[in-house]
């Protein structure tokens, strides 16, 4: 007997009539023998409407007491879908994220597990039920709740799967698989059957939204295997897995594209050790991520440090970069919040040369400006005019022959 954790985002439990439909998802995979373990989003719409409602009592709420509010959404669900599978004849069992112990950082809105105590569920699984768990919550040390971010759920669904062992982790959502681009952008792009984690962690970390990137951090972690899904229509997905020797043969599995990206500059800063971390320091005080950093010499004596951070922290960061300049004494700050990025990722990029060449050769002939570039050993980045994403992503999926499916 296998044990199987399934996780269905928002969509699939969108409405009355689709958490009936994943019931009897859960019914066919039990009646294959399976012990299933079933983590759930809100129902699709329903964050952002406790959001708004957040917002129209306080503009600026106490992210404790939004962390408060925001549970409440998983916990229709997981009551719902449990009544569901009653109904049809399936003992079913649901509990909260605290209710199973999932022990957080007391990072409110953007916590991160640290322990899950399983042996609650362990139980109900030998007891023959369904277990059914909200995901994105858990509860710090004091008992407060907390949340994990948006996209949380998916990353519950594979801690579950490590905390309690399990066979597989199957994430269900709208789309049948994870695909060489965005279908929407490309309109030849492909279905990938099998890709390393190493390649899915950095196509989550630069925009493909089908998973959520601590998801797969944990997965890798613990060599939990992951399948995407389609909740709407059958199909084998996408397994997410170990590196083997076959995933090397081939030389660019997908392209990626964020457009939530925003530059900021800070001119004339003086060229002495420690300028990065003075500079970036107050940012990373606020809570805000940075991805890409370049630092250009001047003259002797002075640099211009550019940074990328997630286009919803522009303003913040532009306020506080602006009160490092005159603590520096800089020349000034500039930014640009109408910038996007796209990037290449292959395992087959380490045993080959050219890649960065054929890539920037393919954007130029098309008249795409290049401004920042950044590298690891299996993917390469670059920021451009937000204008010319959708170019530039359906000029790179051809250049690498992923138009083709083979």
């Amino acid at each position: 007997m296998s044990l199987i954790i399934q996780k269905y985002g928002g969509t699939s439990v969108g409405s009355v009539e689709r958490i009936q439909a994943v019931a009897d998802k859960v019914l066919a995979a039990r009646a294959k023998g399976h012990q299933l373990v079933v983590v759930v989003s809100a129902m699709s719409g329903e964050t952002d409407r406790l959001l708004a409602l957040s917002r129209e009592v306080c503009e600026q709420p106490r992210p404790r007491e939004l962390d408060v509010l925001l549970s409440t959404g998983e916990q229709v669900t997981i009551a719902l879908l449990s009544m569901a599978l009653e109904a049809k004849g399936c003992a079913a069992v649901s509990f909260t994220g605290g209710q199973v112990c999932i022990l957080t950082d007391n990072v409110h809105n953007k916590a991160r597990i640290t322990n899950i105590d399983a042996e609650r569920v362990s139980t109900s699984l030998k007891e023959g039920k369904v277990v059914v768990i909200a995901g994105f919550q858990g509860i710090d040390e004091n008992g407060n709740i907390t949340t994990l971010g948006r996209g949380g759920t998916d990353t519950t669904a594979v801690a579950m799967a490590a905390a309690l062992n399990a066979d597989e982790c199957h994430i269900y959502t709208d789309v049948d698989g994870v695909y060489t681009a965005d279908p929407r952008i490309v309109s030849k792009a492909q279905r990938i059957d099998r890709i390393a984690y190493e390649e899915m962690l950095e196509m989550a970390s630069l925009g493909s939204k089908v998973l959520q990137i601590r998801s797969v951090e944990f997965a890798s972690k613990y060599n939990i295997s992951l399948r995407v899904l389609s909740t709407f229509e059958d199909g084998l997905g996408t397994l997410i897995t170990a590196e083997d020797e076959s995933m090397e043969q081939v030389l660019i599995s997908g392209i990626a594209h964020n457009r939530d990206e925003a530059k900021l500059t800070i001119r004339g800063v003086p060229d002495t050790p420690g300028i990065a971390s003075r500079i970036l320091g107050p940012i990373a005080a606020a809570n805000i991520e940075v991805d890409m950093i370049i630092q250009d010499i001047g003259d002797e004596k002075s640099a211009n440090f550019t940074f990328t951070v997630h286009r919803n922290d522009y303003q913040t960061a532009m306020t506080i970069l602006e009160g490092t300049a005159k603590e520096l004494g800089a020349e000034g700050v500039d930014g640009d919040d109408r910038i996007a990025k796209i990037s290449v990722v292959g395992l087959g990029m380490r045993s080959h040369a050219g890649i960065a060449s054929q890539m920037f050769a393919a954007l130029a002939e098309e008249g795409i400006n290049i401004q920042m570039i950044s590298t690891s050993e299996i993917k390469i980045s670059v920021v451009v005019d937000d204008k010319y994403l959708e170019l530039g992503v359906r000029t790179l999926h051809s250049t690498f022959g992923l138009d083709n499916d083979s």
